[in-house]
């Protein structure tokens, strides 16, 4: 549990516990459902969320507190699968990710985008991070899709020990339709150094956001907002992506809106 003081006006003491969920659907569904007061998301299904589309029949009444780091979609194949494209993984056995994770909601739309029926044409394992490495190592799983932060605990442990067995398909051929789907589907790259693959891999990166209900307390909506920055050092020591977490980019959550206690904090620390 971390406790961290109020920075603005009235907010007292913020206690924080956390709850595993895969950043997608299922995690704004239990913002919007009170469960919790603060959701981790993909950009992709907040917007879904705002905008009444995808998982969501409706608009959710969901804003911002900030933009944070972007995840890399990142897919691995075992070299012997024969997988060198999305399209290629037609009859294979694919771990899409866990059931309505943000992983999922990318990993089904690359393979429609790849011209492949995620219900049919790929033999989908919704299996979470750990599972799919484990299938990966012992042959059961063919390839993956994984949305994170680079580098992720789990890649790493399976490039240091699969070697040359693995490795990562470029995505860059599936952007542009990708990018009409939503403008969070964006242009990155996997550095070779992050997981010490012989090139770099064009691949695509969705950004995160930090989200609350609409009627969360301002003063509330404020402290948590000026904690992510305040403690971005101590953030980016439990998860290296957090190194990501900037000033520069934390307004940029359009066509979600920013929560008013959010603006005001963001404000004080003189993001633009």
């Amino acid at each position: 549990m971390l406790a961290v003081t109020a920075v603005c006006a009235a907010a007292g003491i913020i206690t924080a516990t956390t709850m595993k969920t895969g950043l997608g659907p299922q995690a704004a569904a239990l913002l919007v459902g009170g469960q919790y007061d603060v959701a981790f998301s993909l950009f992709d299904t907040a917007v879904n969320a705002v905008e009444g589309k995808g998982s969501f029949s409706a608009p959710q009444p969901v804003e911002a507190l900030t933009r944070i780091y972007d995840n890399y979609t990142q897919v691995v194949v075992r070299t012997d699968s024969g997988i060198t494209s999305v399209a290629g993984m037609r009859g294979k056995r694919i771990s899409t990710g866990s059931p309505k994770s943000g992983t999922e909601v990318i990993a089904n739309r690359l393979l429609e985008a790849a011209g492949l029926d995620p219900a049919k044409d790929v033999k989908a394992q919704r299996l979470d991070l750990t599972k799919t490495v484990e299938g990966v190592k012992d042959g059961s799983v063919d390839g993956f899709f994984w949305s994170g932060g680079l580098p992720t605990g789990g890649l790493t442990d399976l490039f240091t020990t699969a070697g040359d067995k693995v490795t990562l398909v470029d995505l860059a051929p599936l952007l542009p339709k990708m990018a009409e789907l939503s403008p969070a589907y964006q242009a990155g790259t996997i550095g070779r150094d992050a997981y010490r693959t012989a090139t770099d891999t064009p691949t695509i990166v969705v950004p995160n956001v930090l989200l609350v209900r609409k009627d969360l307390d301002a003063n509330v909506a404020c402290a948590i907002t000026r904690t992510v920055f305040d403690k971005r050092d101590a953030l980016a020591q439990g998860n290296p992506a957090a190194k990501g977490i900037s000033l520069e980019t934390a307004r940029r959550t359009e066509p979600v809106p920013l929560h008013r206690g959010a603006d005001k904090a963001l404000k004080d620390l003189g993001a633009n």
